[in-house]
């Protein structure tokens, strides 16, 4: 079997000794994941660079990564042992474990994968929110999210509702389409209840919106009573997508209002953070209108990014450089979990931290096998349940994310390359040290030169291969 061997040049930078840091490096392939490589040789080599990382030029700072709590995230790792739910939640949330999630992201309400639709005060004309109860997420939500806060008590949680109570919109129903004529199912929406994108379908009415605000009020209070902070919220889910299942189209200038008027002011009071999103158009206006509002602008601290949002991202990060920008809800796949949809998902973390992103959360944590929704939409998981032999896999994807999460860490600086071999990400964690990720999607070896200041360093990299190398 050939070997793989590493050669790197060394100089007497100050930037990092050689001898005083152990070089790490981990390979994921389709037959073999997560499988530590040794350094054989260490030499010094003059060659021209493949790469270029730009040690004195860093770039954004990294705040985190994760994932979302949903219901059926929580249903599908209940079928598992206690022993492997542990394993589990250690891997993906306890600090130097696996995937050291640190920012995730949950539901206020019902979301595409929740057990079915419901909210927390479905009584109707109830503006003062006498009846608003989360008993539903006691049974889910809560328990999810604590078993991650008993890995990680720093664990940083925002919200954001796919759906106001179906009282405050104006077709009163949860979705905004019906379900596709070829569908098992129906969700029960007449043909007058079907609304579209562009339409405010939340009731643009200042009674509404103050009962809104305070009903994130009550959700935040309520969480904090069961030691779960809410460090941020996003006004909606996917403004622009009506959906048959929990869903609210708003304009744009709706969302300005209700940011700037009553949830900005309401979230202030009670120390929580505003983001505008999430964002899943391709059109950079939609968040002009609230970044230049005078009102709203002042309570917006960034702004959330997903799917054809992700064609706005650069836009937006270089008219507003100081804004966070957060990677809301990676694109969630066919519930295969394929290595070509791994593939993908590196394609769209490259595109997102590129492009100035702070926060990359991935959507599901967990699924049963073939990922279905209640709405009857397949996805991909980082977590795979066998519902039958209660047994559980995780998934390339998952991987991919570790290769990136376990060693940038928060407060890392990502790095611009330049040259002819781009297929990479870099990064300075505050220590000093450097992470290198590296894919070969090629089914060929591999040998990019590539230089980090003083040094360069020579790799032979498998075919069809993710590595990271620390440094």
């Amino acid at each position: 079997m050939k070997k793989l061997i590493i050669t790197i040049i060394c100089t007497f930078s100050p930037l990092i000794s050689c001898s005083r840091n152990k070089i790490e490096w981990v390979v994921t392939t389709p037959d073999v994941s997560w499988q530590s490589q040794d350094v054989k040789k260490i030499e010094f080599i003059s060659e021209r660079p493949d790469a270029i990382v730009d040690i004195s030029n860093p770039l954004q700072t990294i705040d985190g990564f994760g994932a979302c709590f949903n219901e059926m995230g929580w249903t599908s790792l209940s079928l598992l042992s206690e022993a492997d739910r542990e394993l589990i939640f250690r891997e993906l949330f306890e600090y130097g474990q696996g995937a050291n999630f640190t920012v995730c992201r949950m539901p206020v309400g019902a979301n595409d994968f929740s057990r079915d639709w419901y909210s927390y005060n479905e009584t109707d004309g109830d503006f003062e929110m006498n009846n608003f109860s989360i008993a539903n997420d006691r049974e889910t939500l809560i328990p999810f999210i604590k078993a991650a806060q008993k890995q990680n008590p720093n664990l940083k949680i925002w919200a954001s509702p796919w759906s106001p109570p179906t009282w405050m919109k104006d077709n009163k129903h949860y979705a905004c389409r019906p379900m596709r004529a070829n569908s098992e199912m129906s969700n029960g929406l007449e043909s007058e209840q079907v609304r579209r994108e562009g339409m405010n379908v939340f009731i643009q009415d200042d009674a509404y919106f103050k009962a809104y605000a305070l009903y994130f009020k009550k959700f935040i209070e309520a969480y904090r009573v069961e030691n779960i902070d809410i460090f941020m919220v996003m006004p909606q889910n996917e403004f622009n997508s009506p959906q048959n299942f929990p869903s609210c189209t708003w304009q744009s200038s709706g969302l300005t209002t209700f940011i700037g008027k009553y949830l900005g002011p309401e979230m202030s009071n009670i120390g929580v953070e505003v983001m505008f999103g999430t964002m899943e158009r391709p059109n950079p206006a939609l968040v002009d209108t609230a970044l230049m509002d005078p009102e709203s602008k002042k309570y917006i601290s960034g702004v959330g990014f997903q799917w054809a949002g992700k064609q706005s991202i650069g836009d937006i990060h270089k008219r507003y450089p100081n804004l966070k920008i957060y990677q809301t809800e990676q694109e969630c796949g066919n519930g295969q979990n394929s290595w070509n949809m791994c593939v993908y998902s590196w394609g769209l973390l490259k595109h997102y931290i590129n492009n100035g992103t702070n926060v990359y959360d991935y959507w599901n944590i967990s699924l049963e096998e073939g990922g279905v929704s209640r709405w009857r939409w397949r996805q991909n998981s980082l977590v795979t349940v066998n519902k039958e032999n209660r047994s559980f896999k995780f998934t390339y994807e998952y991987y991919v994310m570790k290769h990136v999460s376990h060693y940038v860490l928060q407060g890392a600086k990502f790095l611009p390359v330049s040259g002819e071999f781009d297929d990479m990400l870099a990064f300075r964690n505050t220590d000093g040290r450097y992470v290198l990720i590296i894919h070969n999607e090629t089914e060929t070896e591999i040998n990019p030169v590539i230089q980090i200041g003083d040094r360069i360093i020579s790799i032979t990299i498998k075919p069809q291969s993710f590595n990271t190398i620390k440094l």
